[in-house]
């Protein structure tokens, strides 16, 4: 009996789970996966062989179960009948149904089923729930479930949006459930309040795995509150809708928490995630995220601005023409954008030809005219475009007041403004922290082309809220990793390096160049009037552009052959 008894015990600690009794993997049965309550299951799904999925053993205190079912970007099905009906199955790749247990009802099964042809790794997890606690989707109204714990979520370019059903008071098993919209008392659902939470994937971490288990830290309310960021709480009068800014190429699961504060208990949706990208597409694929377009025009604009950000001040023209290049750049791509429907290649292509002749004529102002006020206004405004898009990158950027348009570009507008102001009485201060800050910057948005980096958001929020209405709205919430650390220091230790290194090389030297113009105009007199100079006997200019011309055309002349040619005269 004593060796049976330790037979048991050894087979019993050879079977594979995972730490703490968490997870199972692989399969009970050929077609059929047996799961228990709270335990997340691995399994993978394939086309011609669904799987039914079955909970046993039912605690009798369980009055509901929420069985959901993930995979990275392929769909799978899951319903509560072989045959599927639109009311009773989804389709997706985070999808859950919610099981209203019967009264003495121990044990419920499930279908699940793929229609891709290669086969999809998923991870399962079913929760109970009692009489006291909410039901979440109770009092759907929009969705085809009749009871709906899902989270649908959409994106584009500039933002992604969640919505959700209602909740519903829970009740006890074989009770009817609670009227939804008949009285809006302490005593109906309307006391619910849904706390909305955001959690991120490890930035430029695309893979399978690190997504099915993140997704097991969203599941359950506990986890839920402890590893991901509560963004806002709705309460019953308020719009069951959520939209947050997109990134693109960077991981994010979102799920909803219903609460009943009288009673004090709550229930957890169905997590959704998104890459804000697509798998299988050509076009927005994830897997390459910049284009050849962004990688060119960034990695140029970061080499002229390394070159601004040490040397902008000495090379006054040069730096004109960098920051006239961001103001009018920007401004046209807006314009351009709005206006137009060209594809992105064709915008970007334009908007460097029409920073190039912004900065060109910024440089040729100051040129011809050698005034100071206009060329430092438009390097102030660049510097407090900076310094305006940091503040409202902050939290301070999440603020409901902020919401309203013209709130919000009354207030960007002032602190871009107040900056130059800020540096009137030390000119060249100013010019030194702008060729610093902003050169080092445009290093951040190179790295953005070819890697994921939260610090490139900085500059784009504000550029999505000029392209698109319905942005402002969003909320502004980004990662911050090992990566955006990193870059952040290396921008920092660039824009301080920068600086000091041309205050100490500017001291003693005079503010700002003497007027181009002015200078130009004193030599050609001087070269006129000064028959002693060199330069005087210099021909002009149309008479040295002839000259090389001839030179040029005596290249191409055919050379004449050497020799006698005529008869000699007797």
């Amino acid at each position: 009996m004593g060796l049976l008894r330790l037979l048991v015990l050894a087979v019993l600690a050879s079977e594979p789970r995972a730490a703490g009794g968490a997870e199972t993997v692989g399969n009970s049965s050929e077609g059929l996966l047996e799961f228990s309550v709270g335990k997340f299951r691995y399994f993978t799904l394939k086309r011609p062989s669904p799987e039914e999925a079955i909970l046993r053993h039912i605690s009798s205190n369980v009055t509901f179960l929420i069985f959901q079912i993930h995979s990275q970007y392929q769909n799978t099905t899951i319903s509560f009948s072989e045959t599927l009906l639109p009311n009773a199955s989804e389709t997706g790749t985070d999808k859950g149904l919610v099981f209203i247990l019967r009264p003495e009802q121990s044990m419920c099964t499930w279908h699940l089923a793929t229609l891709d042809a290669k086969p999809v790794q998923n991870v399962a997890i079913p929760l109970s729930y009692s009489e006291r606690d909410p039901i979440p989707g109770g009092c759907n109204l929009e969705f085809d479930l009749d009871i709906d714990p899902n989270i649908y979520l959409e994106y584009n370019f500039f933002e992604t949006t969640i919505k959700f059903a209602p909740a519903n008071l829970g009740y006890a098993r074989g009770a009817d459930p609670p009227p939804c919209d008949i009285q809006t008392g302490r005593g109906s659902r309307w006391r619910l309040q849904y706390d909305v939470y955001q959690y991120f994937l490890p930035e430029n971490d695309l893979t399978e795995e690190a997504l099915l288990r993140h997704l097991r830290r969203m599941a359950e309310v506990p986890q839920v509150k402890a590893s991901a960021v509560k963004v806002v709480t709705l309460t019953a009068n308020d719009k069951t809708s959520v939209s947050f800014s997109s990134l693109r190429g960077q991981g994010v699961i979102y799920n909803v928490i219903v609460r009943d504060p009288f009673l004090n208990t709550s229930a957890a949706y169905v997590p959704a995630h998104t890459y804000t990208c697509s798998f299988v597409t050509t076009e927005g694929n994830c897997s390459s995220l910049g284009r050849v377009s962004s990688k060119v025009f960034f990695t140029l604009f970061a080499l002229l601005g390394l070159f601004i950000c040490f040397f902008g001040h000495r090379f006054w023209k040069t730096e004109l023409f960098f920051m006239g290049f961001i103001f009018v750049g920007f401004f046209f791509y807006i314009l351009i954008t709005r206006l137009t429907p060209l594809t992105y290649d064709v915008l970007l292509a334009l908007t460097a030809v029409a920073g190039s002749v912004g900065g060109v004529f910024l440089a040729a102002v100051w040129w011809r005219f050698g005034v100071l006020a206009p060329c430092l206004l438009c390097v102030g405004l660049v510097l407090g475009f900076l310094v305006s898009s940091v503040t409202f990158f902050t939290p301070l950027g999440n603020l409901k007041l902020f919401r309203d348009d013209a709130i919000f570009w009354v207030t960007f507008s002032c602190i871009a403004v107040v900056i130059p102001v800020v540096f009137i009485g030390c000119l060249r201060i100013l010019n030194i922290l702008t060729c610093g800050l902003v050169g080092s910057y445009s290093m951040v948005l190179a790295i953005h082309s070819y890697l994921y980096t939260s610090l490139s958001y900085i500059t784009l929020n504000v550029l999505k809220r000029a392209l698109h209405v319905d942005f402002r709205g969003a909320f502004l919430n980004v990662p911050f990793q090992t990566n955006d650390f990193i870059i952040l220091a290396v921008w920092g230790m660039l824009a301080v390096s920068g600086i000091t290194f041309q205050i100490r090389r500017e001291r003693g030297q005079p503010f700002f160049p003497p007027h181009p113009y002015k200078l130009w105009k004193r030599e050609r007199e001087r070269r006129v009037t000064n028959i002693l100079d060199p330069s005087h006997h210099i021909p002009p200019l149309r008479e040295r552009l002839r000259g090389r011309l001839a030179r040029i055309k005596e290249l191409f002349r055919k050379e004449q052959p050497a020799g006698e040619r005529t008869p000699l005269l007797l």
